[in-house]
């Protein structure tokens, strides 16, 4: 259990990708602090078990469908938040993923090599990826920027990745996305710091979710060659449990702890970018 924070009770919190595997605890921790929730996603239905899972805890949350990509779906998703909560204190932008479209079959280009190269990728793939990681972002960053500067200590915080850092094979747009995502989260925490918006992110190491399941392992549940790649340049010798970005994520949103702290991407990651090899 996490201590109380008790700055962040009666809150407004919205998370774009509410529903996935790392906002969705998240969003239950969050309830737990006292933060009421509003968890968005393409489809509501995606976003109604966590809510309700949520409210059988005693917390508030409800599920709100909008499209991170559409200008007026967001706005439609604000004023629904609007009208049952009031106010937005806090936007996490999780909102994000890949495709298979976006992604080479092959870590190195080798001519001989079967299977899609980084000559077979398509425009459309691409900038689907790029667009819904860091596009999505900025458009709700956006559409619900407006409302947190009506707040006293309101935060904005985004989601990036280890590919920001050093980007991973095979996965292009993804990672060109993640590194703009620590770039605008230096912009825009320059940008509204004199309004007390402050704007940070927290980059993931390596965490098991739906997406990356079927790449990181096989179906008897044993290693693939690139998640024993990843657990070799990972000192601490694990992927990453969704619970384990939650005192980040507080530490972050309480203005008590972090009330100085803006502009930084913050890593949680078992000591893989500290890591050289060697």
């Amino acid at each position: 259990m996490f201590s109380s924070h008790e700055n962040l009770a009666g809150r407004v919190a919205v998370i774009t990708g509410g529903s996935g595997v790392l906002c969705s605890e998240m969003a239950r921790q969050l309830a737990v602090q006292g933060v009421k929730v509003a968890i968005l996603n393409r489809t509501e239905e995606k976003g109604k078990d966590v809510a309700e899972e949520i409210q059988a805890q005693g917390g508030e949350a409800i599920a709100v469908a909008a499209d991170v990509l559409d200008r007026g779906s967001l706005e439609r998703a604000k004023d629904r938040i609007l009208e049952a909560y009031g106010q937005i204190d806090i936007l996490i932008n999780g909102a994000g993923g890949n495709h298979p479209d976006a992604i080479t079959d092959t870590e190195i280009h080798d001519g001989e090599a079967q299977g899609k190269s980084f000559f077979d990728l398509q425009e459309d793939g691409f900038s689907r990826v790029f667009a819904s990681n860091f596009t999505g972002s900025f458009l709700a960053s956006q559409v619900f920027g407006k409302e947190l500067l009506k707040r006293d200590a309101p935060v904005i915080l985004n989601i990036s990745s280890m590919s920001a850092f050093s980007p991973m094979t095979k996965v292009p747009a993804y990672s060109a996305a993640k590194s703009a995502i620590n770039n605008f989260t230096m912009w825009m925490a320059v940008h509204f710091a004199e309004q007390n918006l402050r704007v940070n992110a927290i980059a993931p190491g390596f965490f098991l979710t739906a997406q990356n399941k079927d790449l990181l392992t096989k179906p008897d549940g044993s290693l693939t060659p690139r998640s024993e790649k990843i657990m070799a340049s990972t000192p601490m010798k694990r992927f990453g449990k969704p619970v384990d970005l939650v005192g980040t994520m507080l530490w972050l949103l309480d203005e008590e702890y972090s009330q100085f702290v803006t502009g930084v991407t913050v890593p949680v990651d078992g000591g893989f970018l500290a890591y050289s090899g060697v």
